[in-house]
């Protein structure tokens, strides 16, 4: 039995080895992917609270969000997540990439977006 962990967790670090060059891609993909998955949620919420606002205030908030907060999310939240996932063990870190990407797939189907 020990054998066999210590196969799993020696793949584990490999794949885990693959994925560090690319930390910032990989970090860059996931905060996308939440703001895709999250976007329609967040613009729904601004949609009601600004309800009955003027034309120029809503058309400027939805501006601002989208094409800036949005934006700016990304480039400063990506370097921020790969700092931390550089921190982790490899074989941690392939289980961790896969288990993050399969929570937003699921959040997506459960939400009707896949």
């Amino acid at each position: 039995m020990s054998d066999f962990i210590a196969k799993l967790i020696s793949l584990l670090n490999y794949l885990g080895g693959l994925i560090t060059p690319w930390l910032s891609e990989v970090a860059t993909a996931i905060i996308a992917c939440c703001l895709v998955v999250f976007g329609a949620d967040i613009n729904r919420f601004l949609r009601r609270y600004f309800a009955g606002r003027s034309f120029l205030l809503r058309t400027s908030i939805f501006v601002i969000v989208n094409a800036f907060g949005y934006g700016l999310m990304i480039i400063h939240l990506s370097p921020l997540l790969a700092q931390y996932m550089a921190k982790i063990p490899a074989h941690w870190l392939f289980v961790l990439v896969v288990a993050i990407f399969f929570a937003i797939g699921s959040w997506a189907q459960r939400n009707r977006q896949v």
